[in-house]
């Protein structure tokens, strides 16, 4: 996995770095088909603000999160991120075998 966090306006210092990597680590360990993860670390304003591109196969998974704290920040993100990896891995497992379980049979 190839991970990038870049700062804009902000210096990514070795304990953001470090937070970052160690909440990413979650995410990653409920799917494993991660292939790369950009995060932009950014400050605008009074605004620290944080996004991340997830790189799966056959998605793209983009989350941004916002706040006055950069940690506050990156927490939100991350729980952004995990339901919507959590929600993309339910979806591609599913292959849509519910269908059974709606098929009313009639005697």
């Amino acid at each position: 996995m190839n991970l990038n966090i870049t700062g804009h306006h902000v210096e990514v210092t070795a304990a953001i770095r470090e937070y970052v990597t160690s909440k990413l680590d979650r995410v990653i360990r409920h799917f494993d088909n991660v292939t790369s993860v950009s995060v932009i670390l950014s400050v605008e304003k009074l605004r620290q603000k944080a996004e991340v591109t997830l790189h799966v196969r056959g998605k793209d998974i983009y989350v941004e999160s916002d706040s006055e704290d950069m940690y506050a920040a990156i927490d939100t993100l991350i729980d952004k991120l995990d339901r919507q990896v959590l929600k993309y891995k339910d979806k591609i497992t599913d292959h849509g075998h519910d269908s059974l379980k709606n098929h009313v049979v009639e005697s």
